[in-house]
């Protein structure tokens, strides 16, 4: 897969990383997370946190712009972009 495309919403992002292609098959913003994660029900910020480090403790947990930048070693981008700039 390719990096994502600019304009695209965080739900697409989340999509396009957990390998989701089809928009007729788009899980939600918290199911993409989960999926990406391999993860089950969490919110979408603890999934992305465990997605960065597996078995993290929620007092670690870093907000949505932080962890999107984690993982996408980035810094000061807003989730979407940061995430866009991950090669799946």
């Amino acid at each position: 897969m390719a990096l994502g495309k600019a304009g695209s919403s965080l739900t697409a992002e989340l999509n396009r990383l957990a390998g989701i292609t089809d928009v007729t098959k788009y899980l939600d913003e918290q199911g993409a997370a989960n999926a990406w994660a391999g993860t089950t029900g969490m919110p979408t910020v603890g999934a992305l946190n465990i997605k960065a480090q597996a078995g993290r403790t929620r007092d670690k947990f870093k907000d949505l712009d932080g962890i999107c930048n984690e993982l996408a070693g980035t810094t000061g981008l807003a989730a979407p972009a940061a995430l866009r700039s991950i090669n799946a």
